[in-house]
């Protein structure tokens, strides 16, 4: 049986430790840069745009977790969720911890009127698409994911004119 629930300033340690756990699992043990004060105060700051939901067993024991935040479709006119990281750990799979998380941020999705959840999984890791293909969820083939980091984005950003460096919202 999976326990779910939402993430507390306890369950930070756990959080990391999975994090660097599934980058491990990615082959990017050294990409992590988070510490616990950033994750600390993304989660639980003033204002909180990314939200963790944690699985545990019928002990109490955390045996995974979901660490997500809104998008928002234009098309749709609606936020979604967008599942950053989904990570239970290795012993504790085949429990239904995962698809316990799935289906709870499934439900706040539909509760709260968003159109979808979507998420990224690599193109090797067959469990996983299996695991996601199972509940339903299709992949978005016509797609590809693009992405601006590092010296790229910050040579990028710098040819910004003065005009488009302040942003009204952040």
């Amino acid at each position: 049986m999976s326990v779910i629930r939402p993430a507390t300033v306890e369950d930070v340690p756990a959080i990391l430790r999975m994090i660097h756990d599934l980058a491990i699992y990615e082959k990017e043990p050294d990409a992590v840069r988070n510490t616990p004060e950033l994750l600390t105060e993304v989660l639980f700051g003033e204002n909180p745009r990314v939200y963790a939901t944690m699985a545990a067993n019928a002990a109490g024991t955390v045996q995974g977790f979901a660490l997500w935040f809104l998008n928002y479709s234009t098309w749709e006119g609606v936020h979604g969720i967008y599942l950053e990281d989904l990570y239970v750990i290795p012993e504790a799979r085949g429990e239904g911890h995962g698809k316990a998380l799935l289906q709870h941020l499934a439900a706040t999705a539909v509760e709260r009127g968003y159109a979808r959840v979507e998420w990224s999984v690599l193109d090797w890791n067959e469990p996983s698409i299996k695991f996601y293909k199972n509940l339903g969820a299709l992949p978005m083939d016509e797609w590809s994911t693009f992405r601006l980091a590092g010296e790229a984005l910050e040579t990028f950003g710098a040819g910004a004119t003065n005009g488009s460096k302040a942003l009204a919202h952040g």
